[in-house]
């Protein structure tokens, strides 16, 4: 018998079938990417942001369309991750500004709600590119309309003709971008975009993959853990028993308290003869170790990371591992673990009339920015691409009215455009960095006094003249621009793709500054990773000041996963 009409029901059962198929398939989705790097991918930035949504729509009780249509509306432009996430985001929002004014859903609806679904997607884009999901959303769109017009009803007839059009398009991709076609691979982002359509079909015919209660709560229960942790404005309690040199006369005791009281809170201080016990929650334990190192020796010195024991909590509450490993030998956190990013809030807590968000990752890069005034930070920039809520939840944090917004990724900018559009309470101003090292220039150019437009002109000024160079590693064989890439290749990727590729990471790293122009500069700055020693850092610095003895070298500890090196010439 022939569907003719979808009931909300139906429509929320289609809909969990689509986010669990894309679910299923994200790591194929995530092989297609055309770079070979190590960090965030488009099938996991679309399988989270529909995951978002899906959540929203599976909590809903006996729904009617419209509660339907604005739990996928604003679960997905909240949970949008990526150019991709953002891009499904406003296809969902465009189909269900047509789908929400109706109790049922017949084939011209469906036809007119693509349409607006490919509308509203390619408007969101500021320059959109064929050869992408816009490509085969259109197919989409187009593929519905000339069913509607020759007279089809039949709901499964016409999802299955969509299906087969989106593929035909998806095909077709590589033939509209070169890239692709070089990386012998079509569009990832299309390929999700029929993943979804797929698991809708199946949904419908009672075959699509069930969307597991159990697993809902889980993530339910996991997340009300990681949202609790992320509220912590100081993240390490931090305990140490000292020896003094010599007993404290009152005025030095006062200035030690007073020390710990400014760098952290809920502070225990006890001093007995010249034994003393303290502990505090502060961002900065060495900061506070140091200190007490002027005072005399230390006995005994504890540090807690306060996120990562709500984060063991909350996986023994959903039992992801009922195993003792205890948990600092566990194996390492799956991608969606590891998609919980964080908002830290660095600031003093104090208003004022303009804040700042970074987005950014590794300890020694929060550093800076702190140092620079940022008032939050939002980790996962490169490796984890944050949400729009992140951004959102960062802004609220804020103590003030303008809030600006540094993406430091090109492929968070679109996510932050979209929480500027959808805060309420507070002018968000977003910068469109797309390295970490542009967000740290355009913050030294900020001018206390100016307007935004003065501002934002002289940042995004002052950011053309920084190059940034990254150095990574490649996870398969590929080839891009002619250079052919081998698995486990050193990579020196630059503001516009692949500077150099090799075995030797020095070799790497003094290609990609030639490529850089990096003779030209006035100051280099280098930023190693987390998995990079000092001593390493310090010879790639030294082989900089002999290859470009006119220009200024700078290190600095960045901390960042996966990149070992970021580099800036400007």
């Amino acid at each position: 018998m022939a569907t003719t009409v979808l009931t909300p029901q139906q429509m929320c059962t289609m809909f969990l079938a689509g986010a669990k198929e894309l679910e299923a398939h994200k790591d194929h989705i995530n092989e297609l990417n055309v770079f070979p790097v190590p960090d965030g991918d488009t099938g996991m930035n679309m399988t989270l942001t529909i995951m978002s949504a899906a959540k929203e729509v599976y909590a809903l009780k006996d729904p009617n369309m419209q509660d339907f249509c604005k739990a996928v509306s604003s679960g997905s432009l909240r949970g949008a991750r990526g150019n991709s996430g953002v891009i499904l985001s406003q296809l969902f929002r465009g189909f269900t500004k047509v789908a929400k004014t109706y109790e049922e859903l017949d084939a011209a609806v469906i036809a007119a709600g693509c349409e607006k679904a490919t509308e509203t997607a390619y408007k969101a884009v500021m320059q959109p590119k064929e050869g992408t999901i816009l490509t085969v959303a259109k197919a989409v769109s187009e593929k519905a309309t000339a069913c509607v017009r020759r007279g089809e009803t039949d709901i499964e007839v016409i999802l299955t003709e969509l299906i087969a059009g989106a593929k035909v398009a998806l095909d077709k991709t590589p033939e509209l971008l070169p890239v692709l076609k070089e990386a012998g691979v079509v569009d990832s982002g299309g390929a999700g975009l029929v993943c979804v359509l797929e698991g809708i079909l199946a949904g419908l015919q009672g075959k699509g993959i069930a969307f597991s209660a159990e697993a809902s709560e889980g993530e339910k229960k996991a997340e009300t853990e990681t949202r609790a942790a992320e509220k912590y404005k100081f993240l390490y309690h931090t305990s140490i028993a000292m020896l003094l040199d010599k007993e404290m006369n009152h005025h030095e005791e006062a200035v030690i308290k007073k020390y710990i009281d400014a760098v952290g809170d809920t502070c225990a201080y006890t001093i007995e003869g010249r034994i003393v016990n303290m502990s505090l929650n502060t961002n900065d334990p060495g900061m506070v170790i140091q200190k007490a190192l002027k005072y005399g020796e230390l006995i005994d010195v504890v540090v807690e990371n306060r996120r990562q024991k709500r984060s063991e909590k909350a996986k023994e509450a959903v039992k992801a591992e009922a195993d003792d490993a205890k948990k600092d030998t566990a194996a390492p956190e799956t991608a969606e673990e590891a998609a919980q990013n964080r908002v830290i809030d660095v600031s003093a807590g104090i208003s004022k009339d303009n804040g700042f968000v970074q987005i950014s990752v590794g300890d020694g890069m929060t550093e800076i920015f702190k140092s620079l005034g940022v008032d939050v930070i939002v980790e996962g920039g490169q490796t984890m691409n944050p949400s729009t809520e992140d951004i959102l939840k960062a802004v609220e944090i804020v103590k003030a009215p303008i809030v600006y917004v540094f993406p430091n990724n090109k492929n968070v900018i679109m996510a932050a455009d979209q929480a500027a559009k959808i805060s309420k309470d507070k002018q968000v101003v977003v910068v469109p960095t797309k390295t970490v090292t542009q967000g740290i220039t355009a913050m030294i150019s900020y001018v206390e006094g100016a307007s935004i437009e003065e501002n934002k002109e002289t940042m995004l000024a002052d950011i053309q003249n920084v190059k940034t160079g990254e150095v990574t590693y490649s996870v398969r064989d590929t080839s891009i621009d002619g250079t052919e890439i081998h698995q486990g290749d050193y990579m020196g990727i630059g503001d516009k793709g692949i500077l150099s590729v090799g075995k030797d990471i020095s070799e790497v790293i003094v290609e990609m500054l030639d490529k850089m122009e990096t003779s030209d500069a006035e100051v280099v700055s280098i930023y190693y990773g987390k998995d990079v020693t000092e001593d390493d850092a310090n010879k790639i610095k030294e082989l900089a000041e002999s290859k470009y003895p006119e220009v200024d070298v700078e290190l600095a500890y960045g901390g960042q996963p996966i990149y070992y090196y970021i580099i800036s010439a400007e």
